[in-house]
């Protein structure tokens, strides 16, 4: 990873952190909850993906048809969350391949 790699990924990460600055309050402390979440039990690629990206994006629709979050997610936000990442390899996921062999 050369340098120019780690400024754009700061930069792309210092948008992606405004966007989320810019939603309401009860949609902010929601996806704050849902990132502390994935980042524990999430997929390998989480950063490098358009997972996170992809709920902020969910999230302004909500917003712009004056849902409230709930109404977007459910009351189960973990649920929600498991239910986005599913089908992905996380890292629990290696560790138990890498103890199997």
């Amino acid at each position: 990873m050369s340098i120019r790699d780690i400024i754009e990924g700061k930069k792309q990460w210092r948008a992606h952190a405004a966007r989320v600055k810019a939603l309401p309050p009860d949609y902010r402390i929601v996806y704050q909850e849902m990132q502390r979440y994935l980042f524990k039990v999430g997929p390998t690629g989480l950063l490098d993906g358009d997972l996170l990206p992809g709920i902020v994006d969910f999230f302004e629709e909500g917003v712009a048809a004056g849902k409230g979050v709930l109404e977007v997610t459910g009351t189960d936000v973990a649920a929600f969350c498991d239910e986005l990442i599913k089908d992905s390899r996380t890292f629990a996921d290696l560790y138990q391949e890498s103890r199997d062999r």
